[in-house]
């Protein structure tokens, strides 16, 4: 599989704490570059949906009322009338 190669323009200030790390660690500033890509990717495929954020704070499911239906949706007659204006 081929490189994608791409350009980004950084701060001077950033410049030169990449070049200090390059040189402490003995590595090329692309190897430094990659390894902060590929840590930022990695974090942000660990954030969680709306949907899952409100599973994990207990507010999707909390209505539970006898004679409910668990979910609405699979229900046709709660969708009576949605949609049209009276």
């Amino acid at each position: 599989m081929a490189d994608h190669r791409i350009s980004v323009r950084i701060p001077e200030h950033l410049g030169e704490r990449l070049r200090q790390k390059s040189q402490m660690k003995g590595a090329a500033e692309s190897e430094i570059v990659r390894e902060a890509l590929e840590s930022y990717l990695v974090k942000q495929a660990g954030e969680h949906s709306a949907y899952e954020a409100g599973v994990a704070a207990g507010v999707i499911g909390c209505a539970k009322r006898s004679g409910m239906p668990k979910d609405l949706s699979t229900n046709s007659k709660h969708f009576k009338g949605f949609g049209k204006s009276e």
